[in-house]
């Protein structure tokens, strides 16, 4: 099952999803938690990364390789749609191998279901 991504829009979004419950690791810390009036047919998901990480490319490079991993995810069903998801990603992502991100961020993902 492909569920098409939708990213936060709202203001209000983004500040309930930050009061909500939260996982961390060393590459990113997923806020997470149940949207009034929300789609549950679709990955309501945002992806932020700060300027003090980098320049635009570098940030950039982080969200596609972030976006992928959800992909990923989705595809194997870890994802629960009921929630909606903030993803803010860490500057050691950077310098660090996509596969050990992708496996860590899984295992959170886990924890989270």
């Amino acid at each position: 099952m492909k569920s098409k991504i939708v990213a936060l829009s709202k203001s209000a979004e983004f500040k309930k999803i930050l009061s909500m419950k939260k996982v961390s690791n060393k590459y990113v810390t997923i806020f997470f938690g149940n949207l009034p009036k929300k789609n549950n047919q679709k990955l309501n998901i945002s992806f932020i990364t700060r300027k003090k990480i980098a320049n635009a490319v570098k940030r950039n490079k982080i969200k596609r390789r972030l976006r992928s991993i959800f992909d990923a995810a989705v595809e194997k069903l870890i994802v629960n749609l009921n929630h909606s998801y903030l993803v803010i990603a860490k500057p050691s992502m950077l310098n660090s191998n996509f596969i050990d991100i992708k496996e860590k961020i899984m295992q959170d993902f886990e924890k989270i279901k």
